[in-house]
Parts: C-alpha cells; structure tokens; sequence
C-alpha cells in the first residue's frame, strides 16, 4: 500500500519523516536490516531515487548506517534513539499546548482537558 503524502511538502522530508518515526515507534527496531531502496520505493510509490534521497538523509542524520555488501541497517544508538523519541514527544506536547491555547484554554486547563480525555479512555 502506498504511503500517504501531502503534496505541499516535499516527498523526500516526508519519507525521512514517515521512516524516521517507525524507528522511533520500534516498527524498526535498534540493528534491524532496512528493505532495499527499490523495495521501499515500490512500497511507497515514489521513484528509487527519491527514496535513495531519504535514506541518505537518515544516515547524515545517524538513525540508519550502511554496510557495503549487506545494505542499510537501524542504528543500534539507544541513546540517540531515546533523545529522538523525548525530542519528537515535546513538540507534539508543544503543538497540543499551542493549539489549546488558540482555543482559549490555558495551559493549566489543557493540561487537565488531556487528564480527563485519559481517564475516559481508561474507561473504554
């Protein structure tokens, strides 16, 4: 199945992006072997090079490294990898707050909106 894109952004960012998750998420864990560039281009409907883009931003970045006969592999750098997870946690938290605050609600009161929100879903 194709990723999903925003054609407002640009494909490779996203790619970086959507990859870049995964590996936070654990989808791809800590020394796990990448699929091949085309692989992951078919995979998500963009051409080779695109996705060769992305994978080279990734490893620029230190999140994916290569090995010459074997392909590309998740970093097993727990450290990075967690300061990446608290790094992505706070500007979600930030955006939650912000957009909160557009609403009108302060921090204080979006903070108690998400501890209600949560315990609700404790309920379900």
């Amino acid at each position: 199945m194709a990723w999903d894109f925003d054609p407002d952004k640009p494909l490779y960012l996203q790619i970086v992006e959507n990859i870049k998750l995964k590996i936070i998420n654990g989808e791809y864990p800590p020394g796990a072997r990448l699929a091949s560039v085309r692989e992951l281009a078919a995979e998500a409907a963009v051409n080779p090079n695109t996705m060769q883009k992305a994978l080279s931003e990734l490893e620029r970045n230190g999140l994916v490294f290569s090995q010459r006969t074997s392909g590309r592999y998740i970093t097993d750098n727990t450290l990075l990898l967690k300061n990446l997870r608290h790094q992505s946690a706070k500007q979600h938290i930030e955006k939650y707050i912000l957009c909160m605050q557009e609403l009108g609600f302060s921090a204080q009161q979006a903070v108690e909106l998400l501890q209600e929100y949560l315990r609700q879903g404790d309920r379900e």
